[in-house]
């Protein structure tokens, strides 16, 4: 755009980058004087625990952001308190113009943009917002009726011929050649505060493998780049090293989700992505195809999307309680279902195989309510994604758009078969299994058991049958 402001202020939220940055880019190109900012939003972090891995995965980030942003003559103003306040005060205080941000879909930061939107307008001041996390966003696909689509395969083809139609979505925001614009932070503000000083403590972030900033998105896309032709069968597998571990680098901004599929259409195009890189494509449609969802239907965040399955009574009381208190501390007998608990309670990360085996246990073979499971991961997941964990415990509840059939139920014993044939997966995370041998680390009880290990809380082929039952409803039986 033509500059129109004599200075703006950047408000950085889930796009903790420099590079190819929309909102950035924008402001560079329209306002003399750019400042940027993030703030620690207490609006969300009063909420979590003082241990927390995303905290610190954004502390992390945030503090090569302002690295980043120094290098090309800026640099990063970092406040904490409630961002929709914050963001308006700081406005006032540099006395920019406008400010410009790129958009969020979740509901709570559609209410909060709104608020900022207000008082910046009470004061004669603009916000101005710019897509970014998503190539297409709400309602940029539709059917040819002009509907929301609900199936993900016709969504899928309807968002390859819309890029077909203009791949110019897909292009760069060179922020550096207009780098000229950005001023660094008053002399009076300091620097990025430790993140104890934001009432946090360290965690284990560094264990699992996903190193937190631009830098970290780069160096895990790098080496995923080299295995993505093997993307379709390998990610199946949790033994194996087989995802691009990118979707936090996603769900913070940390990387840009333009150059991802730049780089997987380049690989479609010249042949060395394979099978794979048409496969990891579609998983970052299928996470569009998710925001989109939740842009159209808000009422999926408390409900099903498809009505008739609230109809359907989920176990409650001291029983479902206890159960529900297995899975969550990974003792459910079953050691695939354990073994995937046991990781993400340790390290915020799941695999995406493992993330349909727990849902499926948790809500056809425990008969939970798949409520209760989507805020566990809601609450562990250092990846968590509103609009993506939704879809998915729906998915797997059968409950949402374009879900398994209620009548198809993972077994279990067969996933763990299948997908950790040597147990190799279950062994790293469950020591009492470490020893059992063959066939038997599958199904222990089968074979009399092991030592510290727990025998089924639930046997499956009852719950399955127990299950149809309880889905019944959804045909008016």
């Amino acid at each position: 755009m033509p500059t129109q402001f004599g200075s703006a202020l950047v408000w950085f939220r889930r796009d903790l980058r420099a590079f190819d940055h929309c909102a950035l880019y924008q402001a560079l190109t329209g306002a003399n004087r750019v400042y940027c900012a993030f703030i620690f939003d207490d609006a969300i972090l009063t909420s979590l625990p003082r241990q927390d891995r995303r905290v610190e995965f954004i502390h992390s980030s945030v503090v090569e952001l302002d690295e980043d942003l120094r290098q090309l003559g800026g640099g990063l103003i970092v406040r904490q308190g409630i961002a929709a306040e914050a963001i308006p005060a700081l406005a006032a205080e540099l006395g920019v113009e406008a400010v410009f941000a790129n958009e969020d879909y979740d509901p709570a930061a559609i209410e909060r943009d709104a608020a900022v939107a207000r008082s910046l307008q009470t004061d004669g001041r603009a916000l101005l917002l710019f897509k970014d996390q998503v190539v297409f966003a709400r309602d940029e696909v539709l059917t040819l009726a002009g509907k929301p689509f609900s199936v993900f395969t016709p969504y899928k083809n309807a968002w390859l011929r819309k890029l077909d139609a203009d791949p110019s979505v897909l292009a760069a925001y060179d922020v550096d050649a207009h780098a000229g614009a950005l001023v660094p932070p008053p002399s009076s503000v300091a620097g990025v505060p430790a993140l104890e000083q934001i009432g946090f403590e360290r965690t284990n972030l560094p264990e699992p493998p996903i190193p937190p900033g631009a830098s970290g998105a780069s160096r895990l896309f790098e080496d995923f780049v080299g295995r993505m032709r093997d993307y379709t069968t390998a990610r199946d597998y949790p033994g194996v090293n087989g995802t691009s571990l990118l979707s936090v680098h996603l769900r913070f901004g940390t990387t840009s989700i333009r150059h991802l599929v730049r780089t997987a259409l380049t690989l479609i195009a010249n042949g060395a992505g394979g099978e794979g890189a048409r496969t990891w494509l579609s998983e970052l449609i299928w996470r569009e195809f998710y925001q989109q969802i939740l842009w159209h239907h808000p009422h999926v965040v408390t409900q099903s999307f498809k009505p008739a399955y609230d109809r359907i009574e989920f176990e409650s009381g001291p029983e479902a309680d206890e159960l529900f208190a297995a899975w969550c501390a990974g003792r459910t007998g079953y050691p695939l279902v354990d073994a995937a608990m046991a990781q993400i309670n340790a390290t915020g990360f799941m695999h995406n195989r493992l993330r349909m085996v727990t849902a499926s246990f948790l809500v056809k073979d425990l008969g939970i309510d798949w409520r209760w499971g989507e805020r566990y991961f809601a609450l562990h997941l250092n990846d968590y994604e509103l609009a993506s964990n939704n879809g998915g415990w729906q998915w797997a509840a059968s409950s949402g758009c374009d879900a398994q059939p209620y009548f198809r139920i993972f077994n279990p014993v067969t996933q763990s078969e299948r997908f950790d044939k040597d147990g190799d997966f279950i062994k790293s995370w469950l020591p009492a299994l470490r020893k059992v041998e063959g066939k038997a680390i599958h199904a222990p009880w089968l074979a009399g058991g092991a030592k510290g290990y727990p025998p089924p809380i639930v046997d499956h082929d009852a719950a399955r049958r127990k299950t149809l039952a309880r889905y019944e409803v959804v045909k008016g039986r």
